[in-house]
């Protein structure tokens, strides 16, 4: 288990996604070698170092590409072998697909049919056993144990067992509220804070969670500092929460949690490369999407009257009010009786058109310019409208906060979290904003955008 962008990612994902790779060079190498078998001319020129090394790549990194797509490194969402078969022969039969659209683009790079059919028969076959034998071998896991007993004990150990893919075997709590024996929330009590040497070195316990509700007078102190320094890693429960759901559990967490923990940062540097890499984005984004914009702004206008554009205020950097820019998809007089309101799942206010186009983000296309003006980023926490805004910062600690990035096009919380039409919902798409900003990096940006295509793809969350 190591972090990403502070975040938990598994071990076993990643040793996944390299044996993966090395399965796919492996197969193409071996179709490579059976359609020239009787030819070594062609298989020399094949297999020429460095001239097919870019082949490769492409292989790979497309066939990759799918396969994360179909949430096939995603080791929770599949549980049965059927699934996977299916999943793994869809990525196969997608990635086939977009190599044979990208060698029509660029011949020099072409690939036989023959080789790629070859590559593919014996990549499912290696790929599907691959997976077998490594949920058969896997046993790497760490000790975990979990000082205290109350509501963010509890917490932190429901994610624990959720999180299967981890390896974290979690070997009790410790609390003097209860008995040694005593079973909470179906969680065993080891011993006392006092007993926490002792029970470390019984269980071979290589990582320790502070979720004490009240450090006074009872956190071990003494004990954590010298398990400390033999190699324990220990953290709170705030911080392995946010590492275990790349969110900041709003619930729990204490406002000096903001302050003393890592992250938070901002550099010049950064800023000025976001800055241009929202140009380079936005610029690439028009001049990508101008086709698909010209056909739905002929769709909405044959669908419905009233103008094609929306525009609507937003709150952004530094609570400055700003219009932010979208394809209409409601009626042009939706909010005339009612006023400001939250989308609905099937909102009758949305028009046959732009149920579609707001399924897949289409509406959100002309937001390139909002960027391309500064108003906006390519990545950051959704710009909210001012009346929700006030009522939101009434009721939600913290939420003025996501004011101090610009507002993005996408977001960590646009792809963790469905559209939202209630408070509660804004609260947890708070909690994604605030570990964007507590971990933003260009490279996470990158990341989420890479995230954001498939859920467009998918069509899911829109409304």
């Amino acid at each position: 288990m190591i972090r990403l962008f502070n975040q938990y990612v598994s071990l076993k994902t990643l040793t996944l996604v390299a044996l993966e790779s090395l399965l796919i060079c492996g197969s193409l190498l071996l179709g490579i070698r059976v359609r020239f078998w009787n030819d070594p001319v062609q298989f020399g020129m094949y297999t020429s170092v460095p001239d097919c090394v870019l082949q490769f790549v492409i292989v790979v990194g497309t066939l990759q590409s799918c396969f994360y797509y179909n949430d096939l490194y995603n080791l929770s969402s599949i549980r049965r072998r059927s699934h996977q078969v299916i999943r793994v022969i869809q990525a196969l039969g997608a990635g086939l697909v977009l190599l044979g659209v990208f060698y029509v683009l660029v011949p020099s790079l072409l690939i036989g049919r023959g080789i790629l059919l070859i590559t593919s028969c014996v990549a499912i076959s290696g790929l599907l056993l691959n997976r077998i034998a490594l949920d058969g071998a896997w046993h790497i896991g760490q000790n975990l144990l979990i000082v205290g007993a109350g509501e963010s004990a509890m917490t932190v150990a429901r994610e624990l067992s959720r999180r299967t893919d981890l390896s974290l075997n979690l070997a009790g709590l410790l609390s003097s509220s209860f008995a040694p024996g005593d079973c909470v929330f179906g969680y065993g009590v080891l011993g006392g804070p006092e007993d926490l040497q002792r029970i470390a070195a019984e269980k071979n316990i290589s990582r320790i969670i502070v979720a004490m509700e009240d450090y006074r007078g009872t956190l071990p102190v003494r004990e954590l500092v010298t398990l400390r320094v033999q190699g324990v890693y220990i953290e709170d429960a705030h911080s392995a929460m946010a590492a275990l759901t790349g969110r900041v559990l709003l619930n729990t967490v204490r406002p000096s949690w903001f302050v003393f923990s890592e992250g938070f940062r901002r550099s010049s540097l950064t800023a000025l490369l976001k800055r241009v890499s929202d140009i380079g984005f936005s610029l690439f984004g028009i001049l990508v999407s101008a086709p698909i914009m010209m056909c739905v702004a002929i769709a909405i206008k044959l669908d419905s009257k009233g103008p094609v554009f929306y525009t609507q205020e937003r709150v952004g950097l530094k609570e400055k009010p700003f219009f932010v820019s979208k394809f209409r998809s409601m009626q042009t007089d939706a909010e005339a009786a009612k006023g400001a309101a939250w989308a609905q799942k099937n909102d009758p206010r949305v028009t046959r058109v732009g149920a579609f186009i707001r399924k897949y983000r289409l509406d959100e296309l002309p937001q390139f310019f909002d960027i391309l003006r500064g108003d906006m980023s390519l990545v950051g926490p959704r710009p909210e409208r001012p009346y929700f805004v006030r009522m939101l910062e009434e009721q939600l600690p913290f939420y003025a906060e996501r004011h101090s990035a610009r507002p993005g096009l996408t977001g960590w919380a646009q792809i963790n979290q469905p559209y939202g039409s209630s408070v509660e919902d804004a609260m947890r798409k708070l909690e994604y904003d605030l570990f964007y900003l507590k971990n933003v990096s260009l490279l996470f940006d990158y990341a989420i955008l890479f995230d954001t295509v498939r859920i467009v793809f998918q069509g899911r969350g829109g409304r």
